[in-house]
């Protein structure tokens, strides 16, 4: 079972998934918790469950299950944002940490970075 299973089990269908055996195993109480997080209405509850990560995860669930009203909950999940080449590059040019070249790297025109690939061009066969 997938992660997103508990948390929509949670917040709208109300199934205890936990009949299942291979629930125990698959149940991620961390990744559960912080699902529930992004909600302002359930974020007390995984907090609760945050304090009290001693317990079985089939008492977790049971707990997360029967607390929370019955709501649909939608929210996108913060993802890292994916390197990219220029970002390397900044990083070598300037001496910067991923942060810092990140701050930049937003800061920085087309212009700008397009020196900065030159200046950093092997050359080659098929180069420009």
């Amino acid at each position: 079972m997938k992660v997103f299973e508990f948390i929509n089990a949670i917040n709208d269908t109300k199934v205890d998934l936990f009949a299942d055996p291979q629930a125990k195993k698959d149940y991620n109480a961390f990744i559960v918790n912080r699902g529930l997080s992004y909600f302002p209405d359930t974020i007390f509850y995984s907090n609760e469950m945050n304090k009290f990560n001693q317990l079985d995860v089939d008492m977790q669930f049971d707990f997360l299950l029967n607390s929370i009203p019955k709501k649909k909950r939608f929210s996108k999940w913060n993802k890292k944002e994916t390197s990219t080449e220029d970002l390397f590059l900044i990083m070598q040019m300037y001496k910067y940490n991923y942060a810092k070249a990140l701050d930049a790297l937003r800061i920085l025109n087309a212009e700008q970075l397009s020196i900065i690939r030159k200046r950093f061009t092997k050359g080659g066969k098929n180069d420009d």
